[in-house]
């Protein structure tokens, strides 16, 4: 009897397409522990391909189906025939092995969707980098996780004792995957976009403050001041109909830089995080000549728990920031965004559970439509682009000894928004990944060299 799919996860199914895949990846670079290279490393992984394929975790062994027996709907069933060695894969690159090359390889491995008939995920094990590192590039489709809870599971499945030995692979039944993967809902837009319909439903119940809610988003909407609405971004090189074709670059910097910077400007890492990609997309326009007079906005997931008062329910909202693309300041910019996201702050702070699901879902409806009927061009973008952060592991971890070195997020450019920056920590650093429409950005990589840029610019104001 085939497992029910919520309706939430079916969504992702529903709104993917060729042009638009639906799926988070991240690649991961390790080096080996000390007295193995990283052909040993490679071993490592391979040995544990000939383990019966009843070793590999139930959760990597379902496939989606609709049929009869689902009522024409979405569901889950084990797939009979699953084949540990389609999902897992083996690739080296060419001599000499550089880190641009492995991250051009991801970026086409990315483009491309995952095959309906089998369980939704891919592993591959990449060696040959000139470092003598090891890489692992992995995919899972938003039918199963989003981009936090796939973090938070490539954590569980690796160790911080460096000595740790006779780990089970990541993909195996004794590593976090055997458990549901867990769904943090406000981190893409299109997790937003599936929130429409559950905030509409359960808006029925909360209805006496849906109204002042709706009125004060709309206030900060008109007044550019922070909230989950937004209505004056404006058209883009990149907000135009994306193909599946994807430009992928990263890079990292040390933690401590832009926690830093934060200090001294009473700002927040996440506040750091955007002025650096509004000093890198102001640069990055003008020099094609395609700078806006007004400012980009970008869709911000933010977390609202507190410490002190923590709140009950969904502590996750959305809020679109105006990013001061317009202004010449770096300062100037840090400091416009540091307000928006308070005030944006406050004002979700302000409302239940059930109103920020709405408000959030309300200001991403344009681009759920787009997924879900089909549409590639929004007429007028509701937002320019997704600027996510997400926390990862504090610590160093290690595979059956092995450092991960570096962790660097590829995200999902969506209907008419072919950009999308994400960055993500990992032990005492932060990776930048910029990943865009080849077709709308084929020059993107450039993001990079002036997110550094723009750092520096922080550091001196």
């Amino acid at each position: 009897m085939p497992l029910p799919m919520s309706p939430q996860d079916s969504l992702f199914l529903i709104g993917e397409s060729r042009a638009n895949p639906l799926h988070v990846s991240a690649v991961q670079l390790f080096s080996a522990p000390e007295g193995v290279d990283a052909d040993g490393l490679r071993e490592m992984f391979v040995a544990r391909l000939d383990a019966d394929a009843s070793d590999t975790a139930p959760l990597l062994r379902r496939r989606p189906i609709r049929s009869l027996t689902s009522f024409g709907q979405w569901a889950w069933t084990t797939d009979e025939r699953f084949d540990v060695e389609h999902h897992v894969r083996r690739t080296a690159l060419p001599s000499p092995g550089s880190e641009r090359v492995l991250l051009d390889l991801c970026a086409r491995l990315h483009a491309l969707p995952l095959e309906r008939d089998r369980p939704l995920w891919e592993m591959h094990l990449i060696e040959g980098l000139s470092d003598g590192r090891f890489a692992v590039y992995t995919k899972i489709h938003h039918s199963l996780t989003d981009g936090v809870g796939a973090v938070r599971l490539l954590r569980a499945a690796l160790s911080d004792d460096p000595a740790q030995r006779d780990m089970p692979a990541p993909w195996e039944a004794g590593s976090a995957w055997n458990a549901r993967a867990p769904r943090t809902s406000g981190f893409d837009a299109a997790a937003i976009s599936s929130a429409v319909l559950r905030g509409a439903r359960s808006a029925v119940g909360d209805a006496a403050g849906m109204v002042p809610a709706l009125a004060s988003t709309m206030t900060h909407a008109l007044g550019e001041t922070g909230g989950p609405v937004n209505v004056a971004a404006p058209q883009t090189i990149f907000n135009v109909s994306i193909g599946s074709a994807r430009r992928y670059s990263a890079r990292t910097w040390p933690l401590e830089r832009l926690r830093l910077v934060a200090k001294l400007n009473d700002a927040s890492i996440n506040d750091v995080v955007l002025a650096m990609s509004s000093g890198a997309l102001r640069a990055y326009l003008q020099e094609r000549n395609a700078l806006p007079d007004r400012s980009l906005v970008a869709m911000v997931p933010v977390s609202l728990s507190d410490d002190a008062a923590p709140r009950q329910g969904n502590d996750v909202g959305v809020l679109m920031c105006p990013l001061g693309t317009h202004l010449d300041d770096p300062a100037e910019r840090l400091a416009g965004i540091s307000a928006c996201m308070a005030e944006g702050k406050r004002t979700l702070r302000s409302m239940s559970g059930t109103q920020i699901l709405a408000m959030s879902a309300l200001g991403a409806a344009p681009v759920g439509a787009s997924l879900l009927f089909g549409h590639q061009r929004v007429v007028r973008p509701p937002f320019n682009l997704i600027i996510s952060n997400v926390p990862g592991p504090k610590e160093p971890l290690y595979w059956n000894g092995a450092r991960l070195d570096a962790l660097y997020p590829m995200s999902v450019p969506v209907a008419g928004q072919g950009l999308n920056i994400t960055s993500l920590s990992n032990d005492d650093s932060i990776t930048f990944g910029v990943t865009a429409c080849r077709r709308a950005m084929p020059d993107a990589t450039m993001l990079t060299d002036h997110l550094d840029r723009e750092l520096t610019a922080l550091e001196s104001v």
